[in-house]
């Protein structure tokens, strides 16, 4: 029997929700872009003693993004839901998860799966239309590039055809089960006349 990736995908509001990011560098700005990406109106509030250039132009006109320039402190996870710790130092790194797991905070330690309470996967986006991707930690490579020839592969169409399945859905009568079924079969059709094609 093959190993089985055991992961729960989820998909957060982000805007419900408070994120900090612990680190001024590379990994820093990489996991902000990638958040910002996904989730543009996320509230994130990043510290670090120093912030690199690029991250201080990414940030410009972007008033759902604050920069603190202060060395991490516990004070700063106070009302956060989400931490991403960055940091070059894994003393610090450490440190950051300890008062994460002591407050019931969800953080993520860059490069240190064992001190992850959840994973970065590849995100693909089509509109309304979102696909997470998960190696479990193994490649991340090739969820990049799993990502990369599904957002090559999906249609940019595929936003009307959503629109039109919830148009259709909201004139269905009838309970959820009936609904479910109904839906079931519209999909299965639209799959069915692709397949021909």
């Amino acid at each position: 029997m093959l190993p089985m990736n055991e992961l729960y995908p989820i998909f957060l509001k982000t805007e419900q929700l408070r994120f900090l990011i612990v680190g001024g560098g590379n990994v820093a700005l990489e996991k902000l872009e990638f958040l910002i990406k996904s989730s543009p109106n996320a509230e994130i509030t990043m510290v670090a003693p120093y912030y690199r250039e690029a991250t201080l132009d990414f940030v410009t006109n972007k008033p759902n993004i604050k920069l603190i320039h202060r060395t991490f402190n516990s004070f700063f996870l106070r009302g956060k839901h989400i931490v991403i710790a960055t940091t070059d130092d894994p003393v610090v790194n450490q440190k950051i998860h300890y008062f994460c797991k002591k407050k019931r905070i969800l953080v993520n330690v860059a490069d240190t799966p064992d001190l992850c309470d959840f994973y970065m996967g590849g995100i693909v986006t089509k509109g309304n239309l979102k696909i997470g991707i998960s190696t479990n930690g193994k490649s991340p490579t090739l969820a990049k590039r799993i990502r990369q020839f599904l957002e090559e592969l999906l249609p940019e169409e595929i936003n009307d055809l959503l629109d039109t399945l919830q148009n259709y859905r909201k004139t269905l009568d009838g309970d959820f089960e009936f609904k479910v079924n109904e839906m079931n079969k519209m999909t299965k059709s639209i799959l069915e006349r692709n397949d021909t094609n």
